[in-house]
């Protein structure tokens, strides 16, 4: 090599060494120091999706995830039944529901669905179409509010088994793999943030609603989880080892023990009936209506009602659900250390997360289902993104579904609590959404044109909708036909949705071609598509069915 033009006095070109003697701050070359090459993976992670830890961990992490869970389940039935007519009995047993439901379906798609550790959950994407049924039932038309809310359900059940036949045709005809194809890291960036973000009215919100509970448990996690073993490692390895992963239970226990002393102590007794809903431990009444075993037989409520209008209508939250799933499983992958999931790996995952909403229309649950994002973010706090953990989770979901009392007594835990850690959680999944972005080329203006819109569009929009549901009673799209105001204002509604509508819009007409390397899809298309037969190998490690079932499926369906 030639020698290098360099004037005297000035910072030495970027990758050359000072000279010996230099001090290292005075001349630095800008930038130098700063700069990371893309990796694929966390460094951080301990545990993948195929590793395991000690039975022991395995068991306490495997209950966490169902805490975590439960939270976001209570909340959305704290919703959707009192709308529906029901009262406290009706609650616990629709949590019993969601929760078998939910073990079933996750331990489905952990073992022929996407093969990631994704805990299957009841979906805030159906509270628009459940509260239309239940609007059209007016309480004067029966004897009880027990009656109407059964008759609601029934409805209900009837129009999630017609809609789950959407996302079982969206599925397994391929047609979702398809359109997956389609996808970057300049779309991924900005849906994987959406997934997190926009779940923030269940955040801080929630939190408020009792901020002496909230408050304390959003900074005692973080100081316990965060802090606590930076001072403690010197002591012994193993103390940061169970701050890392076990903080959020003893958090939860400290703080739901606070809660408690001050119910007792009467802190509670002359306020607000929906500040004590929020703060006391005692009002939630789930422990004395739970049934001590129930199973969750199907049509436990009755035969379903199958309505035209309804069915229609519930289509807008399966399709929604499907969106979001999407997006999380692609969060998923990188917080467990695998590859993005494949077109055919997200097609078989939708096809089969349509026969969990059928699952969930015959066994008495008035919601579908879509992947958790509260348990995404958990996998990304303990480090931990392995598929057993989620495995025996599901367990849990099922055997405290069938003994209701002992549920229930976790379910009871003041909602604050819960919304603290989702603080957390959900700004981990918003963050890792980022992370996507260093696949593209991070200074191209059209990339940053694409992820700002999508992004922006992604939390406007949904919120607009939000408020105007919440001033008028009902949602913008007010036509006479019913069934399609509920599908636009449910897809509107979904922030992840609409992100991806608008990224894909973009990001695929945006003279597409002549971007190919600035979009990242060097990186992104080994791993989601097949070019002439040919995909990265490392998809099998993750996502190839288990030996027994790859050899009875045939192979045209992997």
């Amino acid at each position: 090599m030639g020698e290098m033009n360099h004037q005297p006095g000035a910072p030495p070109p970027v990758g050359v060494p000072p000279p010996m003697g230099m001090q290292p701050m005075m001349n630095a070359p800008v930038g130098a120091g700063a700069m990371h090459q893309p990796y694929e993976q966390f460094n951080q992670l301990n545990y993948c999706v195929h590793s395991n830890p000690s039975w022991v961990q395995v068991a306490g992490l495997a209950f966490l995830h169902y805490l975590v869970m439960l939270g976001s389940t209570v909340m959305l039935v704290s919703i959707i039944v009192p709308a529906m007519g029901g009262g406290p009995g009706e609650k616990a047993r629709v949590i019993q529901a969601f929760l078998f439901v939910s073990g079933i379906n996750t331990l489905l798609q952990t073992l022929v669905g996407t093969r990631l550790p994704t805990v299957m959950n009841a979906s805030f994407a159906f509270v628009v179409p459940v509260l239309s049924i239940a609007r059209q039932f007016n309480t004067n038309d029966f004897e009880s509010n027990h009656e109407r809310f059964v008759h609601t359900m029934r409805a209900t059940q009837g129009a999630l088994i017609v809609a789950s036949i959407l996302n079982m045709i969206l599925g397994y005809s391929r047609a979702w793999g398809a359109f997956a194809k389609k996808f970057s890291p300049v779309i991924m960036t900005p849906v994987v943030c959406v997934v997190g973000l926009g779940l923030f009215q269940i955040g801080f919100p929630q939190v408020g609603k009792c901020v002496e509970i909230g408050l304390p448990m959003l900074i005692l996690a973080i100081v316990v989880q965060q802090y606590a073993p930076l001072y403690f490692r010197h002591i012994h390895d193993r103390t940061t080892f169970l701050f890392e992963r076990y903080s959020l239970l003893l958090c939860i226990g400290i703080v739901w023990a606070f809660a408690a002393i001050l119910t007792a102590a009467g802190a509670y007794n002359h306020v607000s009936l929906k500040t004590q809903q929020h703060c006391r431990t005692d009002k939630s009444f789930l422990i004395s209506s739970a049934p001590w075993i129930k199973i969750s037989y199907p049509f436990h409520w009755g035969p379903p009602i199958f309505t035209a209008g309804h069915s229609f209508g519930m289509m807008g939250a399966v399709l929604v659900s499907s969106f979001e799933s999407t997006g999380a499983h692609f969060a998923t992958a990188r917080l467990a250390g695998a590859t993005p999931p494949p077109a055919h790996v997200l097609t078989r995952s939708i096809g089969l997360q349509g026969i969990g909403i059928f699952l969930a229309g015959l066994c008495g649950a008035p919601a579908g289902s879509s992947v958790s994002v509260e348990n995404i973010g958990l996998l990304g706090l303990t480090k931990v993104g392995s598929r057993r953990v989620i495995q025996i989770s599901t367990g849990f979901m099922i055997f405290f579904s069938i003994f209701g009392k002992f549920g229930a007594f976790f379910a009871s835990i003041p909602l604050p609590i819960f919304a603290a850690i989702y603080c957390i959680l959900f700004g981990i999944v918003a963050a890792v959404g980022i992370s996507f972005n260093q696949f593209a080329n991070k200074n191209s203006m059209r990339n940053i044109y694409i992820i700002g819109l999508s992004l922006f569009l992604g939390i406007s929009i949904p919120q607009y909708f939000a408020e105007y549901t919440a001033s008028a009673g009902r949602g913008p799209a007010r036509t006479n036909a019913g069934w399609f105001n509920d599908i636009i204002n449910t897809v509107f509604a979904s922030g992840p949705t609409v992100a991806l509508i608008v990224a894909s819009l973009l990001d695929n007409t945006l003279d597409p071609r002549a971007n190919e390397n600035d979009r990242g899809l060097s990186w992104f298309t080994p791993f989601l598509r097949r070019r002439k037969g040919y995909s990265d190998p490392r998809n099998e490690e993750f996502y190839s069915y288990p030996i027994r079932v790859h050899d009875l499926v045939p192979h045209r369906f992997l």
